[in-house]
């Protein structure tokens, strides 16, 4: 972001305060050389040294124009560096031929940014000529009593006239330059906030595209259904709400602390997971309570929370009435780990 008035404005006050500054000792010098070179004109004795009236002319040049343009220099750079906080690019001076283009030249005369430089300019330009104006007017009315006054009166008075009329111009601009501030600093932020499709595109690129994403996600959530659907035959037993819950249990007495869940569903899984459990001649009890509870508190691969174990324990005791599993003391005498009474 950069306003071009505000550095104009900022070389505008340095060459004006130099020159305030330089102005006597820059008119000495200057009034010195020509009154050499008149001295050099009317002796005949003298020969002409362009080599050096040329040389000395040089250094006289250097005097009077190199502090202001030293000064000027000095002060765009700052006023460019300070509104670019210090960013050099050389992108600008890279040659663009779609510059040259017509059709894009005709193009931008009608964008908000030209307009906004048409109306500065016209603005710039109509103060410019109110300032000179009644400034020129107000050396008229008294540019007749130059008549009655010596050189150096007059061109001081002259001096002061200009340099109060540069001051009123470097106000004018100074005001101008803030507002154009303002507006570049209000653009440059507009520019820069991104549109509905370039966020989109950046959360695509940083998260990933939602789709893909979707995608990865249902099919993460086939795959797991698929392994559950695969233990569904190693289950003891199914509790059902239905149509609507079904989980599916396993206990082993010896292995397992309490009964796991290995797998578990609403609707279309549910009835699934119900017709998986029937192909393998797996009991399946309908109780509603005890079936939302269990799909509602109790993890998959994990065992029953310690609430559900009374509930889950009748259920059990059904099933070794059913001779479906074994009991405890059965699994211990398997494994060795009791003597039966």
């Amino acid at each position: 972001m950069m306003s071009k008035d505000a550095v104009a404005v900022a070389s505008l006050i340095g060459s004006v305060l130099i020159l305030r500054l330089t102005f006597s000792s820059a008119a000495d010098q200057i009034r010195r050389f020509i009154q050499y070179c008149f001295a050099l004109a009317r002796d005949p004795n003298v020969a002409p040294m362009p080599k050096e009236l040329l040389l000395q002319s040089i250094v006289l040049v250097a005097r009077v124009a190199g502090p202001l343009l030293a000064v000027t220099i000095l002060l765009t750079l700052v006023a460019t560096m300070a509104q670019t906080r210090m960013l050099v690019s050389f992108e600008l001076i890279k040659p663009k031929f779609d510059k040259i283009n017509p059709i894009n030249g005709f193009k931008n005369l009608f964008s908000l940014k030209s307009l906004v430089e048409v109306l500065k300019n016209t603005i710039k330009i109509g103060i410019l000529l109110y300032i000179i104006y009644t400034s020129l007017r107000d050396i008229m009315q008294v540019a007749e009593q130059y008549l009655y006054a010596d050189i150096a009166g007059a061109s001081a008075h002259l001096f002061n006239a200009i340099f109060l009329m540069l001051m009123k111009v470097i106000l004018a601009f100074l005001v101008i330059a803030a507002a154009d501030f303002l507006y570049q600093w209000w653009d440059f932020e507009r520019q820069m906030r991104m549109t509905k499709q370039e966020v989109k595109e950046e959360y695509k690129q940083t998260e990933g595209d939602p789709q893909v994403k979707g995608r990865i996600k249902q099919l993460q959530r086939q795959m797991s259904q698929s392994r559950m659907m695969q233990q569904v035959p190693g289950a003891d037993v199914v509790v059902r709400n239905p149509t609507h819950v079904a989980v599916a249990l396993r206990y082993r007495p010896g292995e397992d602390a309490a009964p796991i869940v290995l797998a578990k569903g609403l609707d279309y899984l549910a009835l699934k997971i119900v017709e998986v459990a029937e192909e393998n001649d797996i009991v399946t009890i309908e109780n509603r309570p005890l079936a939302r509870q269990l799909y509602a508190e109790a993890e998959l691969n994990r065992a029953i929370p310690p609430d559900l174990y009374e509930a889950v324990a009748d259920v059990m005791v059904y099933l070794y009435r059913m001779d479906r599993i074994q009991s405890p003391s059965e699994a211990a005498q398997e494994r060795g780990l009791a003597q039966p009474q």
